[in-house]
Formats: C-alpha cells, structure tokens, sequence
C-alpha cells in the first residue's frame, strides 16, 4: 500500500464521495454544493443547493444525479439543466437525511439520523428509505440505528448498511421488485463508527471510521484486514481511478455536532491492492 497524498483541501465538510466519468464527485454540506474533483486536483462545482445540505450522491439509469436534501428531507433530481425534488421523505425520516446509494436499476435507498442526536434526546431507530425511478417511496427496513454510508453487491442481490451508532454492517438481500428481506449481521466492529464506505472487488468494505482518523477495511464477518491512519478525523471514502483502485478519504478537523472548522477539510489519496465493485 502506497503513502497517503493530500488531492485538494479547502473543504467545509465533505460526504457522499463517489466516482464517475474520470473524476470525484462529493457533496460539502457547509458550502452548499456538490463538486468534481480530478486527480490533478481541479475542482468544479456541479450544483449549489443555496440553504439546503447536500450529502448522498447516485445516478439514475438515465443519467440524471440525485442528490439528498439533509434538512428538507428530501431527494433532488438534477438533470444538468434544472433541479426538481423527485422525492419527499419527510413521512420516513425521522431526522436529517443522509447518504444513500442508488441500485443500477434506479432504486435509491436513503438513510436518516432517526433522531437530533446533538440534543441529548433519547436515541430514536431510523427507517431506510426506498425511492424508485418514478419518485414512489417506501419504508426500505425499520429499527436501523443511524443508517450510514451503504453498498450494494456487483450481482446487485445484496445491500449492507452501516449502523453507525450500533458500531456494525447490516446486509439485506434485495428482492426483484427493489424491497429489502433477510436483515442479517455482516459485520461487527466494537468502538468504529462507520461512515462513508466502498466496496471492492474482494467483497471487502473501506469505511471511513468516524469516531478517529482511520479508514479500515473490514470483511464479512467482522475481521478488519488493513487500517490507515490520516492526519485528521475521517468520516467517507470511495474507491475510483482509472483502475479503480485509489482510495479517496475526505476528513475534517470535527464532526458537524461538535463544530466544524471551515475551510479545513480535504480529501487524501492513496492506493490499494483491491479494485472497486459494486454500487456506489
């Protein structure tokens, strides 16, 4: 595994890193926009959602980009030209929005904080939501605790989600009609946080651990095979490149609840031995 390279800094809070078309596409919650970043770190911005806080990113099967409204709770729909809501969950989440991940057939499946976690509040289990190609919604999975970055198999008949506050992985198996069944344990990782997260080609997933400065990878089971150490706190990553093999970490020096430093985010390259698969 090579050293860790900064590619860009400059962000406020960055989420929802995926990669398409020869470069990095990422929300920042704080500056109101989804951006492109290439590896020679020239940054574009794609969309300004004025108030709204982007975060999950995905594509529909006809190429338009959805992307998640945190506060509204909703799912914006953006075409290159013209942004319309293709989804209101406001009557799932319980909370903010948060990421997502879209399903090669065009079913986004949405995550929540269930409840405001920075208010002392008793902790609420949060709904995953399924929104299809048409904007219909439905209730994906209930009882989730802090529904995180989530991947979907290459065979796309498997979905895992990470239980941010319940410290492990969640694997459902997705039926034909884009429904969730079969809620099952994939992995447990006491005192980790999963975030962000990519899977590669060995069905592995690098996750940004939230609660330190590390991405991991973990595999089926629970076992984690490699830990990397950034110099600060990390909390998404994505696996892209030409071969699908650098691993992208966005970090910041705190986590929104706590109060972030502006401007003090980045995003830190480095490559690994596992290409990308799945979904996103």
């Amino acid at each position: 595994m090579s050293s860790v390279e900064l590619l860009i800094d400059g962000l406020d809070f960055g989420e929802g890193p995926r990669w398409r078309d020869g470069v990095l596409w990422y929300s920042d919650f704080f500056q109101h926009r989804v951006y492109t970043v290439s590896l020679d770190g020239k940054r574009e911005t794609v969309l300004d959602l004025g108030d709204e806080q982007p975060s999950g990113l995905g594509w529909l099967p006809d190429g338009d980009l959805l992307v998640v409204g945190m506060l509204d709770r909703k799912l914006f729909r953006y075409n290159g030209n013209q942004t319309t809501v293709h989804a209101d969950l406001s009557d799932i989440a319980t909370w903010h929005c948060n990421d997502m991940v879209v399903s090669k057939s065009g079913v986004a499946y949405v995550g929540n904080f269930g409840y405001d976690y920075g208010s002392g509040g008793a902790p609420v289990m949060a709904n995953l939501a399924a929104v299809y190609d048409d904007g219909t919604k439905k209730v994906a999975a209930t009882g989730l605790n802090f529904p995180n970055g989530s991947v979907i198999t290459q065979d796309e008949k498997t979905l895992i989600v990470g239980e941010t506050f319940s410290c492990q992985y969640t694997a459902f198996s997705i039926e034909s009609d884009g429904t969730l069944s079969d809620s099952r344990i994939w992995a447990e990782m006491p005192g980790r946080l999963p975030d962000g997260c990519a899977l590669d080609s060995e069905n592995a997933i690098w996750f940004a651990d939230a609660f330190s400065s590390q991405v991991v990878r973990v595999i089926e089971g629970g076992e984690i095979t490699d830990v990397i150490d950034l110099p600060q706190r990390t909390f998404a990553c994505m696996l892209g490149g030409d071969d699908g093999r650098t691993l992208f970490i966005l970090t910041a020096t705190s986590d929104p609840e706590t109060g972030i430093e502006p401007g003090k985010g980045a995003i830190y390259i480095t490559q690994v031995e596992s290409p990308h698969s799945g979904t996103p």
